[in-house]
């Protein structure tokens, strides 16, 4: 993905998303949106540079502006962009970043504290909780005018997968609110190689540790340990062409909703009705009764924490017939 350079002649549309992947992924409906009410702009995500691999994926962006986070401008000069969207979040700090650019327009949610209760754009909408992610930026959009639908979450493919039809265990997580227990990882792929199951094991080069753990406890060796060994593009591709994925509510998950992959997804501390899939092979599993909701916290979610082992499998083996997987 091309980073940002000089001007081109073309008005420029940025989006600021400076968040994780599966962040990035539930903003897709909206961006290709605005790809479809903008196509004479030039369209830049301003987003993390190491998710450049997978903004590459999101057809119609024209260019990455590599975004770090909030604590500095966006690295853009006042007036330059003639549109302005705030999909990183409702607070005074990410809408001080969209303000600081000088756009002509700015697509943002209403900030009482900086526009009032009633001030502002008269079609600037309120900031709505517990709503699906994918339709809270949706929903945004749609109030200038720009529609998309929610369900719309299709990347384009990268490169073959060098596992091509493998079934994906996802280990890996970013906080352990949503790390579901080795051993539970362990049993289920146990059952789903003796089934025939040609699986690997994925993560970041930070969980390669876990994975290798998880590999062992199941009869695999190394070789099948992908986590640490593969670039983010990579790992797209590995999920792209995935006969299942197994996955906490991470990145993975949400790839696998992009290329319709049969998932079998455990929630923990987020809520299915504001981050789950959309309608597709996919299956959530997870016991709302229980659940903490401290996203940051180091130890799993008692909701994740709920879901056994029997429980995927039942999942998988109800998912793959469905799916047309004999």
């Amino acid at each position: 993905m091309r980073q940002l350079g000089p001007p081109d002649g073309r008005p420029e549309l940025v989006v600021l998303r400076a968040l994780k992947l599966g962040d990035l992924l539930v903003a897709v409906p909206a961006i290709r949106g605005l790809r479809h009410a903008y196509p004479d702009h030039r369209l830049v995500l301003a987003v993390p540079g190491w998710l450049a691999p997978i903004v590459e994926l999101v057809e119609g962006v024209d260019d990455i502006l590599p975004t770090p986070g909030l604590d500095e401008q966006v690295a853009l000069e006042r007036g330059r962009a003639d549109i302005a969207v705030n999909m990183h979040g409702k607070g005074t700090e990410s809408r001080g970043r969209i303000d600081e650019l000088q756009p002509r327009l700015k697509i943002v949610h209403r900030v009482p504290e900086i526009d009032g209760e009633a001030a502002g754009d008269p079609g600037m909408p309120a900031w709505q909780d517990g709503i699906l992610e994918r339709e809270r930026w949706v929903r945004l959009v749609g109030a200038y005018g720009v529609r998309a639908q929610a369900d719309d979450v299709r990347l384009q493919r990268g490169a073959p997968s060098p596992a091509h039809g493998a079934t994906v265990v996802h280990v890996g997580a970013f906080y352990g609110s949503r790390r579901w227990p080795v051993e539970r990882f362990a049993a289920v792929a146990r059952r789903l190689r003796a089934d025939g199951h040609a699986v690997v094991y994925t993560g970041d080069a930070r969980e390669r540790e876990r994975a290798l753990v998880v590999a062992e406890q199941a009869g695999d060796d190394a070789s099948a340990v992908l986590a640490g060994r593969i670039d983010l593009g990579t790992f797209a591709s590995v999920i792209a062409d995935a006969r299942l994925v197994v996955s906490a509510d991470t990145g993975a998950a949400h790839l696998a909703s992009a290329y319709s992959r049969p998932s079998v997804v455990l929630f923990g501390p987020a809520s299915p009705s504001e981050w789950g899939p959309p309608p597709g092979p996919h299956v959530v599993l997870t016991d709302e009764r229980v659940r903490r909701g401290e996203a940051f916290a180091e130890e799993p979610d008692p909701a994740l924490l709920a879901v056994g082992v029997d429980d995927v499998l039942s999942a998988v083996d109800g998912l793959l017939p469905a799916a047309g997987d004999r």
